[in-house]
């Protein structure tokens, strides 16, 4: 019974874990998630929660894996931006995080910003390139956030009924 309390607590843990990781770019948010599912299903004999519901779990996981690859990069691509930008909103998500709320929000676009200036030099490009960056890591986000939910929200379902 106290094994069981502590599978439940980790499995609570991981799928807890992940949904913060839809906002913070360092965590895995999907592969998380999933873990925690997963394990849940299986301390339960997957009496619960069987095949069919770890199908859909499973491709919404891979759904948001493929969110996070993709929402900054298609924005920044949109305008042609260069390599350097991608890279610099990259490395601005991350060090985002050490400045809180305000970095979270605004590293992809400042280093969005400053990966077009090294690559191009013209400012105007570099702010619309930023801002088209930042638009898609937001619309990203919303998604991986909103699927988050949907799995959350199936589990429960599937667990309860």
């Amino acid at each position: 019974m106290e094994n069981q309390l502590m599978l439940w607590a980790g499995a609570m843990i991981l799928i807890v874990v992940g949904v913060a990781g839809t906002v913070l770019p360092v965590i895995p948010a999907a592969p998380l998630m999933l873990a925690g599912m997963l394990l849940g299903a299986w301390i339960d004999d997957f009496q619960r929660i069987g095949a069919p519901s770890l199908i859909i779990l499973t491709i919404l996981a891979v759904a948001m894996t493929a969110i996070d690859f993709i929402a900054g990069a298609l924005g920044a691509k949109k305008l042609g931006a260069s390599r350097m930008a991608v890279i610099g909103a990259t490395i601005g998500s991350i060090l985002g995080i050490f400045a809180g709320i305000v970095g979270l929000i605004l590293g992809p676009f400042v280093g969005a910003f400053v990966g077009e200036m090294i690559a191009q030099g013209d400012a105007y490009r570099a702010g619309k390139v930023g801002l088209a960056t930042w638009l898609g890591m937001v619309i990203g986000t919303v998604a991986k956030v909103a699927l988050a939910f949907v799995m959350v929200g199936i589990y429960g379902f599937a667990y309860w009924f």
